[in-house]
C-alpha cells in the first residue's frame, strides 16, 4: 500500500496533489529545480529533493534524477501530475523497475496512445471517428487549412496553423523545433483545421478489474494559441445538441479506453461540429489541468481515485451522476494585449476573495475553489508554463455559475506580474459566451482589442489615481517625525498642490480646511486616508479603493476595476536609454534561431528572431522598413528582458542620426 507519494512536478499540481495526500494520510515528497527553491509547493511538502539547473531538460525532465530523488526521501510512490515526464511511458517502466508505485495507466496503454500518429490508428480501428491524418509533405493546396501538430504531446506547444502552402515549410520546422524543446520529440503531422470547432473532452476513470467510467464531459473552446484558457462542464455544446451526443461521446471514450486496456484517469479528447458531429483529437493518459470543473459536478476527487486504483483497488459499477454547472479560468502571467507576452517577475500580491481550495459541490449553493501555485512574494520564472493559478465557481446553473466566477476574478487583487485577468472577466462576462456560444473561433471572432481590455473604463482609471497619489503621500507620512496625525496634502494657508506622478498623469492636490481641491476633480470628497486604504464620495456616491504602494508601482483595487499606476523615476538610468529603432527583449528567454544576418533589409512584420519562454516560442518581428545594423545576439544565448537583440535603422532613423 502506497504510504509516501513523490509529485514529478511542480506550481498547482504538486500543491493539488499533496492536498489529497494529506486528506488520506500519505507522507508528500517535492522536487525543485533552482528557481523553484522558495515555491509553496516545496514548502508545503513533508519533504523536498533539489533538482540542480533551472531548464526543464536538466531538472523536471530528468527521470533518473526524480527516481533517485523518490529514493532517498523515502517515497514509495510517483506522481506525474501533467507535463512534464507525465505522458513519458519510458518513465512509468523505470519508476516501476525501481520498485516504486506509478500513480498512471499502464505504460503499455501511455506508449500506444503517446503517440498521436499511432493513436490515430488505433482508435479508428475501434471504431472512434477520428480525422483524416496528412504527412506535410504530402499537403496541397486543396487540403487547406491545415494544422500542425505535436505527435509527442499536447498544450498547443508544437502546434501551427496554416493557410499557405509556401508558409508550411517554415511552419513545419518552428513546430518540430518547439515539439522537440517540449517534449523531446521532433514528430509532427498535419490534420484537417476547423476554424469554429468545439473542443469537447471525456474524462475516464478505470480499475484493473474490468470496470471503466466515463464520467462526465468538459467543453474547452475558448482557447488561446491552442492552449485552453476557459473549461467547464458540461458542454454548452452537448447540452444543445442533446442527451444522444452525450451518449455516443462516453461510450467512444469508453471504447478508446477499453482498447488500450486502460487504468487511472485520462481524458479522451475530441473535436466537435456545431451539428454534434465529433473526432477523435487524442487521448491525454494523466490527470488534466481542467480536472476540478468535474470533481465540482460529481463530488469526487479523481486524484484519490488514482492513487485508490494504484493500490489496486475497486470503482463502483457506475460513476455518481453529474449535477450542476463548473467553470474553471486558467489565469495566466502574460499579457493578451501585446502578442499573449509571457510575463515574469515577483507577484507581490494574489487574493481571490470568498474561494476554498478544498470546496466540493452540494457544500453550499455556489462555491468557489482555488487551485494556485503561488502565493504573495512568489517568483514567477522564464523557465516554465505562465500559468499561475486556476480559479473554479459550482453553481446549481450555468448562469450563476458565470456570474459568480466573473465577480471573484474581477475583484482578485493581483500584484507585480501583468495576466491575462481583464480578458478572463471579459470573457464571461460577454452575451456571446453567456448564450454559450463557445467555439475555438471565439477570440478571432471578437477580437482581442475588446476582450483584453480595461475593466476600468477611462474615469475609474481617473479617480482611482487620485486614490493611488493620496495613498503614496499617506505612505510618505506614515514615518514622518512631525505633525504625523494631520492629514496628508494638507495646507493651514493657501500653497502650491501636491503634485505626484502615476500611471502617466500628474495629480496635484490640496488638502485645506474645507477638504480636498484636486485639479480636475471636481466635486470629490475626500473621506478617509490611509496608505492602504482610501475611501472618496464622487458624485454623492461613496466609494473605497484598497491600495497597495511600492516603489515602482501603486496597485488599485476596487469594484470600478483594478489599475496599476507605474511610477515614474526621478531619474533615469543610462542603461534604460536605448538607440532609435532599437528591438529589446519583451521578456527574458533563449534566442532559438535568427532570421536575419547583419546588413540584411527587411521590412515591416517580417521576422528577426524566435525566443523561447515558458515553454513556448515567440516570433519577433520589424517594427519597420529598414536595414539591420546591429545583430548582438546568437541562437542558443539567454537573455534578460530589455536586453538589445536588434536595431533596425530606418530612413527616419538615419535623419535623425544625421542631424
Amino acid at each position: 500500500m502506497i504510504t509516501s507519494v513523490l509529485v514529478a512536478n511542480r506550481g498547482e499540481i504538486a500543491r493539488r496533489v499533496f492536498r489529497t495526500c494529506r486528506d488520506l494520510g500519505l507522507d508528500t515528497v517535492a522536487v525543485f529545480s533552482d528557481p523553484d527553491a522558495d515555491s509553496p509547493h516545496v514548502a508545503e511538502a513533508d519533504a523536498a529533493v533539489r533538482l540542480p539547473g533551472a531548464a526543464p531538460a536538466d531538472t523536471y525532465l530528468r527521470a533518473d534524477l526524480v527516481i533517485a530523488a523518490a529514493q532517498i526521501a523515502g517515497a514509495d510512490a510517483i506522481h506525474p501530475g501533467y507535463g512534464f515526464l507525465s505522458e513519458d511511458a519510458a518513465f512509468a517502466r523505470a519508476v516501476l523497475d525501481a520498485g516504486l508505485a506509478w500513480i498512471g495507466p499502464s505504460p503499455d496503454a501511455i506508449d500506444r496512445m503517446g503517440s498521436k500518429i499511432e493513436s490515430k490508428r488505433l482508435m479508428a480501428a475501434a471504431g472512434v471517428p477520428v480525422l483524416a491524418q496528412l504527412e506535410p509533405a504530402t499537403v496541397t493546396v486543396a487540403d487547406l487549412p491545415v494544422l500542425i501538430k505535436a505527435s509527442a504531446g499536447g498544450g498547443g506547444r508544437g502546434m501551427r496553423i496554416v493557410r499557405a502552402l509556401e508558409d508550411l515549410p517554415g511552419e513545419v520546422e518552428a513546430a518540430q523545433a518547439e515539439a522537440a524543446s517540449a517534449f523531446g520529440d521532433p514528430t509532427v503531422f498535419c490534420e484537417p483545421y476547423l476554424a469554429c470547432g468545439h473542443h469537447v473532452e471525456v474524462q475516464v476513470m478505470a480499475d484493473e478489474h474490468g470496470t471503466a467510467w466515463a464520467v462526465g464531459e468538459r467543453e474547452c473552446s475558448i482557447q488561446r494559441r491552442h492552449q485552453k484558457v476557459i473549461e467547464e462542464a458540461p458542454s454548452p455544446l452537448v447540452q444543445r445538441v442533446g442527451p444522444n451526443m452525450r451518449r455516443a461521446l462516453f461510450s467512444a471514450a469508453r471504447a478508446a479506453a477499453s482498447a488500450v486496456n486502460y487504468t487511472g484517469a485520462g481524458t479522451v479528447e475530441f473535436i466537435a461540429d456545431a451539428d454534434g458531429r465529433f473526432f477523435f483529437l487524442e487521448m491525454n493518459t494523466r490527470l488534466q489541468v481542467e480536472h476540478p470543473v468535474t470533481e465540482c459536478t460529481s463530488g469526487l476527487d479523481l486524484v484519490a481515485l488514482q492513487i485508490d486504483v494504484a493500490n489496486g483497488g475497486h470503482l463502483a459499477p457506475e460513476p455518481p451522476a453529474a449535477h450542476g454547472h463548473a467553470i474553471e479560468v486558467r489565469l495566466y502571467a502574460e499579457d493578451p494585449a501585446s502578442g499573449w507576452q509571457p510575463q515574469s517577475g515577483t507577484l507581490t500580491r494574489v487574493a481571490v476573495p470568498g474561494v476554498d481550495v478544498a470546496f466540493k459541490a452540494g457544500d453550499s449553493a455556489t462555491g468557489l475553489r482555488l487551485d494556485s501555485g503561488v502565493e504573495d512574494a512568489t517568483v514567477v520564472s522564464s523557465h516554465y508554463d505562465p500559468m499561475l493559478a486556476k480559479v473554479i465557481s459550482w453553481a446549481p446553473d450555468r448562469t450563476q455559475a458565470v456570474t459568480a466566477l466573473a465577480r471573484a476574478v474581477a475583484r482578485a487583487s493581483i500584484h507585480g506580474v501583468v495576466t491575462n485577468r481583464n480578458l478572463l472577466v471579459n470573457v464571461l462576462r460577454h452575451p456571446d459566451f453567456l448564450a454559450g456560444n463557445t467555439d475555438t473561433a471565439f477570440f478571432d471572432r471578437h477580437g482581442l482589442d475588446v476582450l483584453a481590455a480595461p475593466l476600468a473604463d477611462p474615469a475609474a482609471a481617473h479617480i482611482s489615481a487620485l486614490a493611488g497619489a493620496l495613498a503614496v503621500d499617506a505612505a510618505g507620512r506614515s514615518d514622518a517625525n512631525v505633525l504625523r496625525g494631520l492629514p496628508s496634502g494638507w495646507r493651514n494657508v493657501v500653497s502650491g498642490p501636491q503634485r505626484i506622478d502615476l500611471g502617466g498623469r500628474t495629480i496635484a492636490y490640496r488638502i485645506t480646511r474645507e477638504g480636498l481641491v484636486a485639479d480636475g476633480f471636481d466635486g470629490v470628497v475626500l473621506v478617509t486616508n490611509a496608505h492602504d486604504r482610501v475611501v472618496l464620495d464622487v458624485g454623492g456616491v461613496r466609494r473605497s479603493f484598497d491600495v497597495a504602494v511600492h516603489d515602482d508601482a501603486v496597485f488599485v483595487d476596487s469594484p470600478l476595476g483594478s489599475v496599476t499606476l507605474p511610477r515614474s523615476p526621478r531619474f533615469l538610468a543610462p542603461a534604460d536609454d536605448v538607440a532609435v529603432g532599437s528591438l529589446v527583449a519583451p521578456m527574458p528567454g533563449t534566442v532559438v534561431r535568427l532570421a536575419v544576418t547583419l546588413g540584411d533589409a527587411v521590412q515591416a512584420g517580417d521576422p528577426i528572431l524566435w525566443l523561447e519562454a515558458m515553454k513556448m516560442q515567440h516570433r519577433i518581428d520589424a517594427p519597420a522598413d529598414g536595414l539591420i545594423t546591429e545583430l548582438p545576439v546568437t541562437p542558443g544565448q539567454q537573455i534578460d528582458v530589455g536586453a538589445l537583440l536588434a536595431v533596425v535603422a530606418t530612413e527616419a532613423t538615419d535623419a535623425s542620426i544625421e542631424e
